[in-house]
């Protein structure tokens, strides 16, 4: 086994998993760079995901899933993170969906149960598509543009919507719109093949272009009355701990560590003129190596502890708003540095087209404007202190 997994696989499942997305990761690794360069949708990696059986990962075993703890999934998504992060966080929207729905339970038991059905047989996708241009990031609040009206016994939706990874893939999508009678806000469940929903080609980006995050246009679609699914009764993403958003973290964890044994393995086998060993032997080389380790070894173990301490204590995750906002901020700010310091081990062969480098650099910078934003981490996180001091002073008072 990898030695960085040697601690945080614990159990022999926890081991199959791991290796299964490994050999998967192998694979994706091969072919990343064609997906990047061409901003295609990596539809030949879902294939084999589909396959393997991970589009199920995260549906209850009493759905017929694999009935994934929050760990494994962290464990997949970051081993399958290192073949390719574009893949894996698309995929990772799909799995945190899948168990967001399950966990909380919200929707109609029948249509749990057919949606859970349709994902083990027919291995459809799902993602959500809140975000809009004009309302900015959904944890911040905003009520969407998009308005659904209730005309002639179906439900009428008009709106854009951005941001919407897999679009190319998907079979379902999860619309937030504004009732226009009540002025509250709904979720409805679309599938993508309705007439009047369009994919519009967006996303011309920096980095993650393979997941295809393209906008959807909603011109007049029409669903069922029970394609209203839950009703949002507080602003979208405003949820107290969303435990399932470790998938975001997790994969770009894992694009760090990808990183890192690039610049491994070229300290190991690169040896200028002026050395009579590789590079991996002097000391300033290896006390970058250390700077990348620990930062791994900090970042890595406090994620999977909060992932563990989820699973563990299920009626304490209402308060583990703060510990999962801070994993994210510690991974994503991490795995910026991570990559950082592995092309200045490199040097400058790391600016080099065909090195994997430049691609793990554009791709972690996507981490940053991934939910939640470091800002309201900070905001959350002082206005705990804050509240923790205020309660002790009246108690001592």
């Amino acid at each position: 086994m990898n030695e960085l997994y040697h601690l945080l696989v614990r159990t022999e499942r926890e081991e199959e998993l791991h290796r299964r997305a490994w050999r998967l990761a192998e694979q994706f690794s091969a072919r990343a760079a064609h997906y990047d360069e061409r901003a295609e949708f990596p539809f030949a990696n879902f294939a084999l995901l589909k396959e393997a059986g991970f589009l199920s990962l995260t549906v209850p075993a009493e759905y017929g899933g694999g009935g994934a703890s929050l760990y494994e999934l962290v464990l997949v998504q970051e081993t399958l993170a290192q073949g390719d992060g574009a893949t894996a966080l698309s995929l990772g929207w799909h799995l945190s969906i899948v168990m967001r729905l399950y966990l909380l339970r919200r929707w109609p038991e029948a249509v749990l149960i057919r949606l859970a059905s349709e994902i083990t047989e027919r291995h459809v996708l799902i993602n959500s598509a809140h975000s809009e241009r004009a309302t900015g990031s959904p944890a911040r609040g905003g009520k969407p543009t998009t308005t659904a009206c209730f005309r002639n016994g179906r439900w009428v939706l008009h709106g854009r919507k951005a941001f919407a990874s897999l679009a190319p893939a998907l079979d379902y999508v999860l619309i937030s719109a504004t009732i226009d009678s009540s002025g509250e806000v709904g979720e409805f469940l679309v599938p993508m093949k309705t007439p009047g929903l369009r994919i519009e080609p967006t996303w011309h980006t920096l980095g993650m272009k393979a997941t295809r995050s393209d906008d959807l246009i909603l011109d007049g679609v029409e669903v069922e009355p029970e394609a209203l699914v839950e009703m949002l009764e507080k602003p979208v993403g405003a949820a107290p701990a969303q435990g399932w958003l470790l998938h975001v973290p997790a994969c770009y964890l894992g694009i760090a560590i990808a990183a890192r044994n690039e610049a491994l393995r070229f300290a190991q086998t690169y040896q200028p003129n002026t050395l009579s060993q590789p590079i991996a032997s002097t000391p300033e080389v290896q006390r970058k190596i250390a700077e990348m380790e620990w930062r791994l070894v900090h970042a890595r173990h406090f994620l999977y502890s909060i992932a563990d301490l989820w699973d563990r204590y299920p009626d304490k995750r209402h308060e583990m708003k703060e510990e999962l906002a801070t994993a994210k901020f510690i991974a994503t700010n991490t795995a910026l540095e991570v990559v950082d310091w592995a092309m200045r081990i490199v040097g400058g062969q790391s600016l080099y087209a065909d090195s994997p480098l430049g691609r793990y650099y554009r791709d972690v910078r996507a981490g940053l404007h991934n939910p939640p934003a470091d800002d309201l981490t900070i905001a959350w996180l002082a206005k705990r202190a804050l509240a923790g001091s205020r309660t002790r002073a009246k108690a001592d008072a």
